[in-house]
C-alpha cells in the first residue's frame, strides 16, 4: 500500500480527459436519381394532360363563353360583356336557388359527418359481429348516385313509398315532387344516406389508429366517456375531420347532381335544385350557353373562395401528429 503521508504537498492530480471521438456524419437521405432531367416529367405528363384537358381547358372556355351571347347551334356569338353575370345575380330565381344550395350544403355536410362519426364510434366498440356490422354500413357506398336517387324516389313515392305511410302516421301528407319543402327534405335525406358510409370508413380508420396506450391513459384521466372523446379522441381525429369536411362540401355541391336529376326530373318546375343543376338546365335544356357559363364561373369562384377560407382559418386549428 502507498503511504499518502509521504506524498509531496501540492495540488491534487487531475484526471486526464480523453478526446471524444467525433460522431460520424449522418447519412444523406436517399433520393431517386434519373439519368436524364426529362424522365420525371414523362412520369407526370399523363396526369398533367388529364388536368389540362378536363379542367383547365373547360374552365378557360367557360370564362370566355360567359362574355358572349352564343347561338345554340354554334353559328355565331355576340359580345355582351358582363351582362350574363348581371342577369344571373339580379335574378330572383337564381338567388333563391343559391340560398337553397347553401342550406342544402350545410345540412348534408353536417348530418353526414355527424352520423358517420357516431356510427364509427359505436362500431369501434363492437366486439362480436364487428365485420358484419361494418360491412352493412359500408355497402351503401357501392351504390351509384343515379341508383341512389332511384331508390330514394321509390321510398318517397306518393303511392307506394313507405315514408309516405310513415308521415301519414304523424298527420302529414308527404308530397315529394310537388311540395317544395317535402322535396327538399327528400333530397337532403337521400344525399346524407349516400355519403354516410364514406365518412364512416375514414372516421373508423382514424379511431383504430389511436394508440392503445393513449386510450388506457385516457381511462385513468377521465371517467366520463364524453369527456374522453371531447378532450382526447376528437383532437386526434381533427386531421381526418378536416379532410372529410372539404370532401363533403365538394360532394354536396357537385356530386349530388345525379341524385337531384333523378328525383326532380319530369316533376313540376317549382322543385328545389342546386346551382350546379341549374347550370345544366340552362345550358343543356335552355340552350343558354353564355348564361350557364357565367353561372358556372360564379360557382367556381365561390368554391375557390370557400376552399381558401377553409385552409386559412380552419386548418390552423388542426394539429397533425
Amino acid at each position: 500500500m502507498t503511504d499518502t503521508a509521504a506524498l509531496p504537498p501540492g495540488p491534487a492530480p487531475q484526471a486526464v480527459r480523453r478526446p471524444r471521438k467525433p460522431h460520424p456524419p449522418a447519412a444523406p437521405a436517399k433520393r431517386v436519381q434519373f439519368d436524364r432531367p426529362l424522365t420525371p416529367w414523362l412520369f407526370v405528363l399523363p396526369q398533367l394532360l388529364v388536368v389540362a384537358i378536363f379542367f383547365y381547358w373547360p374552365s378557360v372556355q367557360a370564362v370566355n363563353s360567359s362574355f358572349y351571347l352564343e347561338d345554340p347551334f354554334g353559328f355565331g356569338a355576340s359580345f355582351v360583356g358582363i351582362d350574363n353575370y348581371r342577369e344571373a345575380l339580379s335574378s330572383r330565381e337564381y338567388r333563391t336557388i343559391a340560398a337553397f344550395t347553401a342550406g342544402f350544403c350545410a345540412l348534408v355536410t353536417g348530418l353526414a359527418l355527424g352520423i358517420g362519426l357516431l356510427l364509427a364510434v359505436k362500431a369501434d366498440k363492437v366486439i362480436r359481429g364487428a365485420s358484419a356490422y361494418k360491412t352493412a354500413l359500408i355497402a351503401v357506398y357501392a351504390i351509384a348516385p343515379p341508383v341512389t336517387g332511384l331508390i330514394g324516389m321509390m321510398f318517397f313515392d306518393m303511392h307506394i313509398g313507405p315514408f309516405k305511410d310513415l308521415a301519414a302516421l304523424f298527420g302529414h301528407d308527404l308530397r315529394v315532387g310537388i311540395d317544395y319543402d317535402d322535396t327538399a327534405l327528400a333530397l337532403v335525406t337521400v344525399a346524407v344516406w349516400k355519403q354516410i358510409p364514406y365518412n364512416f370508413i375514414f372516421f373508423l380508420s382514424g379511431l383504430q389508429s389511436v394508440p392503445v396506450a393513449v386510450r388506457e391513459a385516457a381511462l385513468l384521466d377521465a371517467r366520463s366517456g364524453w369527456r374522453r372523446f371531447r378532450d382526447i379522441t376528437l383532437p386526434l381525429l381533427a386531421p381526418t375531420a378536416f379532410f372529410l369536411l372539404v370532401i363533403n362540401i365538394t360532394y354536396s355541391l357537385f356530386d349530388t347532381f345525379a341524385i337531384i336529376d333523378v328525383m326532380v326530373k319530369d316533376k313540376p318546375a317549382n322543385n328545389p335544385m342546386t346551382l350546379v343543376y341549374k347550370v345544366y338546365l340552362d345550358g343543356f335544356k335552355g340552350n343558354d350557353i353564355g348564361g350557364s357559363s357565367a353561372q358556372s364561373v360564379i360557382l367556381m369562384l365561390v368554391v375557390a373562395a370557400l376552399t381558401i377560407v377553409q385552409f386559412r382559418l380552419i386548418e390552423r386549428r388542426v394539429h397533425y401528429g
